[in-house]
C-alpha cells in the first residue's frame, strides 16, 4: 500500500469493515461516498443508463454480501469496489454478447454528455492519475488495456482484433498492468 494514502480513503477502508460486520449505517456511508464513481465505471462500460443502474444494484447487493472479503493490506475499499462494479459490468456484456465496436479506439471517445455521477468520477483525482498512466503506455497496449478493462474483451478476442498470438496479448496485459500498478503507486 502506499504511504500517501488519503483520509478518504481511509475512511472507506474502515466503512467497509464495517460493513462485512453487518454495519448497516456504515454500509449506508459507504454507499453515499463511493457510489457516484461506481456508477461512472458502470455507465461507461454499458453505454446505458437503465442497465448501469441495474448493474450498479447487483453490485451493492454483492458489497453487502462480499464484504468479508475485503482485505486492506492487498487494495483499497475503492480499488475493491471499483473491481466488483466492473466484474458485474463485464457479466453484463458478455451475457448479451454485443458485437465488438468496430472501432476500439473510440472507448477514447465515449462521452456521457449528461451531468451525472460519471462526470464526477472522471473529474477525480484517482481518475485524472489513472489517466496520466495509461498515457505512458504503448499505444497498442493502451487500447487493449481499455477494451479489457472497459468493455469487457477476452485475452482471445484482443488477440484476434490486433492479429496477435494469444501469448504476446496476455503478456502485452501483463506487463501493461504491471507498469501502471508501479505507476499508480508512486
Amino acid at each position: 500500500m502506499p504511504a500517501n494514502r488519503t483520509v478518504e480513503q481511509e475512511a472507506l477502508d474502515r466503512l467497509l469493515s464495517q460493513t462485512a460486520a453487518g454495519d448497516q449505517a456504515a454500509f449506508a456511508e459507504l454507499y453515499r461516498r463511493s457510489s457516484s464513481r461506481l456508477f461512472g465505471v458502470c455507465l461507461r462500460m454499458l453505454r446505458e443508463r437503465g442497465e448501469a443502474e441495474e448493474v450498479l444494484q447487483e453490485a451493492w447487493i454483492a458489497v453487502w454480501h462480499r464484504a468479508a472479503m475485503f482485505d486492506a493490506s492487498k487494495a483499497s475499499a475503492i480499488t475493491w469496489l471499483i473491481t466488483l462494479a466492473r466484474n458485474k459490468a463485464i457479466d453484463r456484456l458478455r451475457q448479451r454478447r454485443e458485437q465488438p465496436m468496430d472501432d476500439p479506439a473510440l472507448l477514447d471517445e465515449l462521452v456521457d454528455d449528461d451531468p451525472s455521477p460519471a462526470v464526477g468520477a472522471e473529474n477525480s483525482q484517482e481518475y485524472r492519475r489513472l489517466r496520466e498512466c495509461l498515457d505512458q503506455l504503448e499505444p497498442q497496449q493502451r487500447r487493449s488495456v481499455r477494451e479489457a478493462f472497459f468493455s469487457g474483451a477476452t485475452y482471445n478476442e484482443l488477440a484476434a482484433r490486433c492479429k496477435v498470438p494469444l501469448g504476446t496479448m496476455k503478456s502485452w496485459i501483463r506487463r501493461s498492468l504491471l507498469q501502471l500498478r508501479t505507476c499508480l503507486d508512486t
